[in-house]
């Protein structure tokens, strides 16, 4: 049995395993990864690997609980950012990813921030299986009242992703809904499925269910389509608070159409895993 030194950190409650490998390598199998990911083992939403890279100070390379690889994890990003910012005392980080190169910032109030780049809203490019309305996709989903919700505003933050604005998301059984969307006949590589509820123009309230882990405390990806969705129908602000269970991510999509996401991340815990 192998064991492995890796860290374990989390982004309001989004949780993840790190592994460094730029002076060690480590190869995991996707059957490893599933385990790892077990919340009857160690247990986390996302394993994430931290690779050498050439143009930035690091690459990294998500993986999900059920072993698939994605290109775009925004709080696991900013977690990353925080260990490397602490490792290297410094307050600014560059990190690769396979939907580019972000920047990641620690502010005053030891809050991580990170430009997560630009919404598309191209249906191949999300992707969507067909070209349609990708502002509103008229999907049904069913309330536990047996009221009837349709609609799915649909864009892609480096990953797919689904939005429903309901009055009341505590109507909605997500646990059930979520696999249904997430596998829904229009999102070939699946998606995130968000019910949004708004508070204010400056606060909205979210559940989410991310593709290939389930129900998750946070998701930074799905707080950005979140916010660039409701600033698309003016149902919120372009910088609004997006709240999770264990707390709140500030979207701030800027006028250069960059997003900014800025929130609290977890202290770094050492670990060893066997494997």
């Amino acid at each position: 049995m192998n064991k492995l030194v890796a860290y374990k950190m989390d982004g309001l409650g989004n949780d993840f395993i790190i592994f460094d490998k730029r002076k060690k390598s480590v190869s995991l199998t996707k059957e490893q990864i599933i385990k790892i990911s077990d919340r009857n083992s160690i247990g986390c939403d996302q394993v994430i690997f931290i690779e050498k890279d050439e143009n930035s100070n690091a690459f990294l390379k998500f993986y999900n609980s059920d072993g698939g690889e994605i290109s775009a994890c925004g709080n696991g990003s900013r977690c990353v950012a925080y260990l490397l910012m602490k490792e290297n005392n410094n307050k600014k980080i560059s990190l690769g990813t396979k939907v580019g190169i972000l920047q990641a910032e620690l502010n005053d109030k030891n809050l991580v921030s990170i430009n997560m780049g630009e919404p598309n809203f191209e249906w191949n490019k999300i992707p969507l299986s067909k070209k349609m309305d990708t502002q509103n996709l008229k999907i049904k989903i069913n309330g536990i009242d047996g009221k009837e919700a349709r609609g799915g505003f649909s864009l892609s933050i480096g990953n797919p992703h689904v939005i429903f604005f309901v009055e009341d998301f505590n109507q909605f059984n997500l646990k059930e809904i979520g696999p249904k969307i997430e596998n829904y006949s229009y999102f070939p590589e699946k998606c995130n499925v968000t019910l949004a509820s708004i508070k204010n123009k400056n606060h909205v309230k979210v559940k989410v269910w991310e593709r290939g882990v389930g129900l998750t405390k946070a998701c930074g990806t799905a707080a950005c389509a979140t916010a660039v969705s409701g600033a698309v129908l003016k149902l919120s602000e372009r910088c609004v608070d997006i709240e999770f269970v264990e707390g709140l991510l500030n979207i701030d999509w800027k006028k250069d159409n960059n997003i900014y996401m800025t929130g609290k991340v977890s202290e770094v815990k050492k670990i060893t895993v066997n494997i």
